[in-house]
């Protein structure tokens, strides 16, 4: 692909992508499927034995989400804050078998050993992919895989059932936008810079690294969900094209702003989705290429 103005091709990691978005991202994205956990666990074989490494864990949403089904669970993540929540969110639950690093995935493998399975939840693009596929393979156990979780349930898909099918009107995503750009102009920024597009080929990068070709699963969903407009406010602040970071001293105006937008759109103050299935790419390292690594003679 080519390299586009504020493309992803030329947008590099900063350290404010989601500044402040972290109190938000729990409240404000949407729920994966009920049949995630049982979808994982019968497509990877497990058993409650090994270790899972979440890349981009965030507030630990997924890792915890699996928790149950390894020994072992490791997120990671850059953001400091969204490590907080999800320490916060593993002793609320009773978790105690996860573990957190603060860490950008391109610095690993930071010896932190070998993994049943390595996931990556709405994160991938965020990443130097081709690096990250192969540090990924030297980091998975004999029978482990790779596994991207597609998260379209994170955002209500685009022309949904028409308004008048649902309990409450969708929310007014065109409107949101257009409030986006008055505010921070019409490229998408995250972090210091823009970056107007996201990569796709993943499969490919993974097949480049080593990795057979992607096994496909859905998880079905399907579910109507009502959301508030404070549930929906903390979906905006949670995205990286609008992070409270990004408004500086304008944040309350902002929202303010929203949340009267909101309010003219429904007057309830409630807002319908359906959600859509998730979608697993699994990637398990391709016979021939599979090489004993140090970490594996250790074992």
């Amino acid at each position: 692909m080519s390299s586009k103005v504020g493309g992803w091709e030329t947008w590099q990691w900063d350290e404010t992508l989601f500044e402040g978005a972290a109190p938000f991202y729990l409240k404000g994205r949407l729920p994966y499927a009920p049949g995630l956990g049982d979808a994982i666990q019968n497509a990877i074989g497990l058993d409650g034995h090994g270790r899972l490494l979440d890349l981009g864990c965030g507030p630990g949403t997924v890792t915890l989400r699996l928790a149950h089904l390894f020994a072992e669970v490791v997120g990671l993540d850059a953001d400091p804050g969204m490590l907080s929540e999800a320490v916060r969110s593993a002793s609320e639950l009773g978790i105690a078998n996860a573990n957190w690093v603060r860490m950008r995935a391109e610095d690993l493998p930071a010896d932190i050993g070998r993994f049943r399975l390595i996931t990556l939840a709405a994160s991938f693009h965020w990443m130097d992919r081709p690096k990250v596929a192969a540090t990924i393979k030297s980091m998975l156990d004999p029978r482990g895989a790779a596994m991207q979780v597609d998260a379209p349930a994170y955002r209500p898909p685009e022309g949904e059932a028409d308004s008048g099918t649902l309990p409450y009107p969708p929310p007014p995503l065109e409107l949101i936008e257009q409030l986006r750009q008055r505010y921070l102009g019409p490229d998408r920024r995250a972090g210091r810079t823009i970056r107007n597009t996201s990569p796709s080929g993943e499969d490919k990068i993974f097949q480049d690294a080593g990795f057979e070709a992607a096994e496909t699963v859905a998880v079905p969903d399907g579910r109507v969900w009502d959301r508030t407009s404070d549930d929906i406010v903390a979906n905006v602040f949670s995205s990286s094209q609008t992070v409270p970071g990004l408004f500086g001293n304008r944040l309350a105006q902002f929202e303010a702003e929203l949340r009267t937008l909101l309010a003219q759109a429904s007057p309830s103050g409630l807002f319908s989705v359906i959600l859509p299935d998730n979608i697993l790419r699994i990637w398990r390292p391709a016979p021939a290429s599979h090489a004993i690594s140090p970490m594996e003679t250790d074992a």
